[in-house]
Formats: structure tokens, sequence, C-alpha cells
């Protein structure tokens, strides 16, 4: 078995590897691999996920730059605002990512279910040789053409087999499949297993089931964040022709702009107005281009978008286009007729800046966020940056200023 550890943002590394598994690695859109100048090697490297998988018979660990514990603060704001608390999903110091998320998922889950599974109603719908419920007309005469036997019926049940326990049932499965689990953390996933065994298995690559918060589950919900953690985490298992992908990884673009549409959104709406994450734009008078930015401020009052904002892990520069996310930020203001607009990085992956675009009345701000700070000092730079933005949103766009801004060319 071929291992190789990787740091996410990190150098690449050199691995004696054949084409066939140098290709599958590639495919897999977990790490990049290209084959190396010397033959039967293959140049591998960080892509934008971090965890561990196997693919092909390698096993990868790729290290996040984040501090373990500041990342699974932002996996729990982004999903769930200041639901996770530090006492909530507490760490060892020296956890990776797999053990840290298994870990605290076992011990929330058995939290949650020290008190037996929680119970809920149910619909139901089958043929059956007895009258429960209510009898589905349409489907009774439509299946059965007349015949009394047997009763297309439908009833509400009242037992264990409700979303709230098939995702926790589907995450200890998902998680006692993996190894370099503790041997702890494996025993309580193994206790859990046996106390959902009445719960049915969610089909593989099925839609997670929905469920909402009450007053009712509220002991199961951190244990539901993170179990919706691993198994959207896991869902890099598949079949890649005849390789097989199984493993944990979270990609840290998707993170970052989950976090920021949580935490920004929040604070730009305290002053007023109202946010919109994904609001869905067109380019061209046809609308046949779409644009969708990553939050919309629309100030108190206004009809008008105030400000568009979105979140960038990390630079795109891609071939030929190397400041891609600015043009992208161009055409959001130009559509809107904003003055200014915002991009917002990981502090590290790209600097802050002021660029004044030639020919237009616009201008695009480059902001940076610390993500390896403590919560509460992350929390304040996101409430600094709504009321820069703010600010900045109330000011018309005059000319230059001292400090003059780069133009965008």
């Amino acid at each position: 078995m071929t291992a190789v550890e990787l740091v996410e943002n990190g150098p690449s590394v050199e691995v004696r590897l054949d084409d066939q598994t140098g290709l599958a690695l590639r495919a897999s859109g977990l790490v990049t691999a290209v084959p190396a100048v010397a033959s039967g090697w293959w140049v591998v490297g960080p892509a934008a996920k971090v965890g561990v998988a196997r693919v092909a018979g390698v096993d990868l660990l790729v290290r996040p730059k984040v501090d373990i514990r500041r990342l699974l603060f932002l996996v729990g704001y982004a999903r769930d605002g200041a639901l996770w608390r530090d006492e909530d999903v507490e760490l060892d110091e020296n956890s990776d990512l797999l053990t840290a998320v298994a870990s605290a998922f076992a011990r929330q889950a058995e939290k949650a279910t020290a008190q037996g599974l929680l119970q809920g109603y149910r619909v139901e719908e089958v043929a059956s040789p007895v009258l429960r419920g209510r009898i589905r007309t349409t489907d009774q005469l439509t299946r059965h053409h007349g015949l009394p036997l047997p009763l297309e019926i439908r009833y509400d049940d009242f037992d264990v087999d409700i979303p709230e326990n098939q995702i926790l049932r589907a995450a200890t499965h998902r998680l006692l499949r993996l190894d370099g689990l503790p041997a702890g953390t494996r025993r309580t996933l193994r206790h859990l297993a046996r106390a959902f065994a009445d719960v049915s298995a969610l089909p593989s690559g099925t839609v997670l089931p929905a469920w909402s918060r009450s007053r009712l589950n509220t002991r199961y919900q951190v244990a539901l964040g993170l179990g919706e953690l691993v198994l959207r985490g896991s869902s890099v298992e598949q079949e890649a022709g005849l390789v097989r992908i199984d493993g944990f990884m979270l990609d840290m673009a998707k993170l970052f702009e989950d976090f920021l549409t949580e935490a920004l959104g929040a604070a730009l709406t305290a002053h007023g107005g109202r946010c919109r994450a994904q609001d869905r734009w067109h380019l061209d008078e046809a609308a046949s281009v779409s644009m969708k930015p990553d939050i919309v401020w629309y100030g108190p009052g206004s009809r008008r978008p105030t400000a568009v904002v979105d979140a960038k892990y990390k630079a795109e520069k891609p071939s030929g286009y190397p400041n891609a996310d600015l043009y992208q930020m161009l055409a959001y203001c130009t559509v809107r007729g904003l003055a200014r607009g915002h991009l917002v990085y990981a502090k590290g992956n790209e600097t802050e800046a002021r660029h004044r675009v030639v020919g237009s009345r616009v201008e695009i701000h480059q902001h940076a966020l610390d993500l390896d700070v403590e919560p509460a000092a992350l929390l304040a730079q996101v409430t600094d940056l709504a009321a820069t933005i703010v600010a900045l949103g109330a000011e018309p766009l005059a000319g230059v200023a001292s400090g003059t801004p780069t133009a965008l060319r």
C-alpha cells in the first residue's frame, strides 16, 4: 500500500506509481497528479480538499493549514450559526481531521441517544390485506381494478425509523468502514450501530432526508450536524471506472463560502435590510448566461442591490486569465450598476487590495480574513468587514483619493 501525505497549499511530492494509478489519482479530483520526468514516478500535490481517502490502493492524507479546532468551528458555524460550542466538539490537540470528526460524532451521537432513540410519526403507504388508516382510493382502483384485496392504505406510524435516526445510522456505518480510527471511537461506533438496528438504511447515493429543528430533537441537533458532515464529506465514495474511491474529504473552498455566507450575511443584516445568498442574475438581456454571486445585500428600504460579495478561498488563476475573480466581480457590478464589489479571501491566499477599473466608475475591493485565530476574533473580523461594506455602500464613488488604487487593465 502506497501512502501519500500532503499539506494544504503545501509542496507536491514525487511518488513511484504505475500509470493506471496515477491517472486514477488525477481523475479523483482530490489531489493533482502529473507524470514526473523520471519514468514510473508521478508528482502528486494538494488540491482544494483536506482529509483522508483511498484511491486505487493509494492512501491519501491531506492536512489542513488551519488548526483542526478552527476548522470544525468553521464547519459548525457554516451549518448552524452559533449552535456548536467548543465543549460540543472537544478534541485532542493532536487529532487529525478524520479522528477529530469521528470522535466528536461518536461522543455526540452516544450522548444524544443515551435516553433512547428519538421517535416520531412517519407516513406509510402500502398494500395490505387489512385496513389501517385510510384507503387510497385512486391507487386502489388503478392498481387492483376493483378487487377488494389487497388494500392500498395510508397510515401514520410512530417509531424510531425517522430521518434523524436514519442520518445518524448512515454516518455511523460510513465511519466504521474507514481505517485509522482510535479503538475507543470504533468501540462507541459499534455500540451505536447496534442501537440503530431497527432503523432503515439510506440507499447509497440518495439525498439525505430532511429534518427540522424542534424542541423534541434538541438533544440530537449537534450530532445531526456532525452526521451530515460525515456523510457529505465522504461523498467522494464513488466508482471511477474500475477504481474505487473511499474516504472523508472536506472542500475548503466550499466550506469558506458557506461560513462567509452565514457569518457575513448575519453581520450585514444587523445593519438593516436583507441578504440573499446565490441571488440569480443574468449577464445578457436574453437571460441565457446566469450568474449567482455568493452574497447580495439589499440595504434598508432598498429594492436594488446595495453591495455584492463573493467568497474566494484562494484566487482563481486559470491559464490565460490570471485575474478571473476580478473579471467576475466586474461583471456583477456592471450588470446591476454597482459602484463597488467585494472579494473576500482567506488570509495568506491573496492580499488585500483596491482596484479602480479603467474606463469605468467601478471599484473592486479585496479583503482577507485570518482563519487561524480564535472564533471570537474571527467573528469580530467579519463584523468589521460588514461595517466596511456598509460604509462604502453609502459613499459616492468620487475621484481617486490619496493612496491611488491600482487600475484593472
